[in-house]
């Protein structure tokens, strides 16, 4: 009896399955972590900071314009806005119709979310220093990540002036920040092939390149 006809039906029924099975779910390969949406610990908001509110992104990522990495902003930046703003709006405005009504001062309105900042900073509800109390940083969660072969220089890609959108997708619009695009090496590659040359950019065999450097070497050194 031949068992080519059996094993050939099976491996069919397999590869449907498998189909089936990749068709269905999240099945991505390593390191492709697109659409990561971390929880944070402190709920920041980069549609009401970045969207609403108009920030450039720069104001408070401004390590991007100096260093390969854009970094995470101190608790000093934080509190640049914070130690005047420490509600939403809407809340403030209810203080102060509550407080002339009953005839007294409006109370200082803090929130859920920006009482963590001032946890972590050392700060009672005056924002004043607690006595004993340290400041300890927010362990926020990483969203975007490559891998440690890989090379990426953010002074490089903000002086030539991409936009953060380009590679972050619409962070203004985003509640919660998660990875838009996949982050990997062809998608980088295409980008590459479809900007222009720096000025001034020699090719390897001494050509006027076309477009941005695709050498092994550019990222990978």
């Amino acid at each position: 009896m031949s068992w080519t006809a059996p094993l050939a039906f099976a491996g069919c029924v397999l590869c449907i399955g498998m189909g089936v099975v990749v068709a269905e779910s999240d099945v991505r390969l390593p390191g492709n972590n697109q659409g990561y949406e971390p929880e944070q610990p402190i709920h920041f908001s980069h549609r009401v900071h970045a969207g609403e509110l108009g920030m450039d992104c720069l104001a408070c990522h401004f390590a991007a314009e100096q260093s390969r990495h854009a970094g995470i902003p101190s608790l000093d930046v934080c509190m640049g806005c914070h130690t005047h703003v420490t509600s939403g709006f809407d809340a403030v405005l209810e203080e102060r119709d509550v407080a002339k009504a009953e005839g007294r001062e409006p109370r200082r309105i803090v929130s859920p979310e920006l009482r963590k900042l001032y946890d972590a900073m050392g700060l009672d509800d005056d924002l004043e220093p607690i006595p004993g109390a340290e400041a300890k940083p927010i362990e926020w969660v990483r969203v975007h990540g490559i891998a440690d072969y890989v090379y990426f220089d953010h002074r490089v890609h903000v002086a030539r002036d991409l936009a953060c959108e380009q590679c972050h997708g619409p962070v203004q619009s985003m509640e919660r920040v998660r990875q838009e695009s996949d982050l990997s090496m062809g998608w980088c590659i295409d980008c590459h092939r479809a900007s222009p040359a720096e000025p001034g950019a020699v090719g390897m065999v001494g050509a006027e390149p076309k477009h941005v450097s695709i050498d092994c070497v550019r990222c990978h050194y």
